[in-house]
C-alpha cells in the first residue's frame, strides 16, 4: 500500500481493503450512454422521477465524467467531516462549468448502507471542478454518497462514492415497521399509493397528505429547492448501486396539504423513501418503507 504523505488522501478507483487505513473511499467512474456500461452498472441519465438505471440513448454530445472523493485520514462518527469532490472529464481535466438545477449546483445524498441514516446536503463550488462540504456521519459503518450534478449544457449525472467511518458498528436493528403514517412534531404525514400492490416498472402516483395538529390540511408550505417537495427513494441492496437510486420532484398545482409524485420502481424489492418539505422555514423529512413485487 502506498504511504500517506499528508492528513488527506485520495483513492480514485478501488475500495481499499479493511485495515489498510482509517478511511475507506471508493468513487466510481461515470459512463456515458454512448459507451459500454462497466461492471458497476454506472450510467448517465436524467432522472426526473426515474431511477439511474434508465439510460438516454442517442445523444453523443454528452460527456463522460469521473469523480474523486477526498476525506481526512482521521474519521469519527457524529462530527463534521470535510469532504472534497473533484469532477473530471474522461481525459482527467477538471469540468469547469455546471448548471444550476433545483437552485443548487450539486445535490449530495448521503445514506448509511442499511438506510437508517439519510442526509441531503449541498456542496459549495470552489471552481476548477472542485466542490467542498462538511458532512456528519451519525454512526460508525459504511455509507454511500450519491452526487447529483449537471455539467453545463448536459443532462443530470449521478456519481456514486463510498466511505467507511471506523469504529464499532452498531448491531443491525429490525426493519422499521411498515406504516403509511408518520408524525413529525406539528405535522402528520399520510402516504397514499395509487396501486394497492406496487409492481416493478409500473407507473405509480405517491400522494403525501399533510395535516396540522388540528387535523386540518397544511396551508403554510413553502418551496424547497424550487419545488413543493422532494422525494429520494433507494432500494435496499448490498452493495448499493446507482440503479437503486430515484430522485423525484413534486407535481405542481396540487391542493393545499398535498404533495404528489409520479415515479416507478425499476426492480422488485424493498425500498425506503424520504420525502422532504418546507414548513415555516423548517425542512422536514418523512420516511416510509414500501415493498415492490
Amino acid at each position: 500500500m502506498k504511504k500517506i504523505f499528508s492528513s488527506i488522501f485520495v483513492v480514485t478507483t478501488l475500495l481499499l481493503a479493511p485495515g489498510c487505513s482509517s478511511t475507506t473511499i471508493s468513487p466510481k467512474t461515470q459512463v456515458s450512454p454512448s459507451m459500454t456500461m462497466n461492471h458497476d452498472g454506472d450510467s448517465m441519465s436524467g432522472h426526473d422521477g426515474h431511477s439511474m438505471e434508465e439510460m438516454n440513448h442517442g445523444n453523443n454530445s454528452e460527456i463522460t465524467t469521473k469523480v474523486k472523493l477526498t476525506a481526512p485520514q482521521s474519521l469519527a462518527p457524529n462530527q463534521p467531516i470535510n469532504l472534497v469532490i473533484d469532477i473530471h472529464d474522461s481525459t482527467g481535466k477538471p469540468v469547469h462549468k455546471f448548471d444550476i438545477f433545483q437552485e443548487k449546483l450539486m445535490h449530495l445524498i448521503v445514506v448509511s448502507d442499511d438506510l437508517r441514516s439519510f442526509a441531503h446536503i449541498h456542496p459549495e463550488y470552489k471552481e476548477n471542478g472542485r466542490f467542498e462540504v462538511a458532512a456528519n456521519f451519525p454512526e460508525s459503518g459504511n455509507y454511500t454518497l450519491f452526487s447529483d450534478y449537471k455539467p453545463a449544457g448536459q443532462k443530470e449525472i449521478v456519481s456514486l462514492m463510498n466511505i467507511t467511518i471506523p469504529g464499532a458498528v452498531p448491531l443491525p436493528k429490525n426493519l422499521e415497521k411498515f406504516t403509511n403514517t408518520k408524525t413529525l412534531s406539528d405535522t402528520k404525514v399520510n402516504l397514499n399509493i395509487s396501486e394497492k400492490n406496487i409492481k416493478a416498472g409500473q407507473d405509480v402516483t405517491l400522494t403525501f397528505d399533510l395535516k396540522d395538529n388540528k387535523n386540518q390540511p397544511i396551508k403554510d408550505l413553502q418551496p424547497y429547492l424550487g419545488e413543493k417537495g422532494h422525494l429520494v427513494i433507494i432500494k435496499s441492496s448490498s452493495p448499493l448501486t446507482k440503479s437503486d437510486y430515484i430522485h423525484a420532484h413534486a407535481l405542481k398545482d396540487t391542493p393545499d396539504g398535498k404533495i404528489e409524485f409520479h415515479t416507478k420502481f425499476p426492480k422488485s424489492g424493498t425500498y425506503k423513501m424520504w420525502m422532504q418539505f418546507n414548513r415555516n422555514g423548517n425542512i422536514k423529512i418523512a420516511d416510509f418503507w414500501v415493498n415492490v413485487k
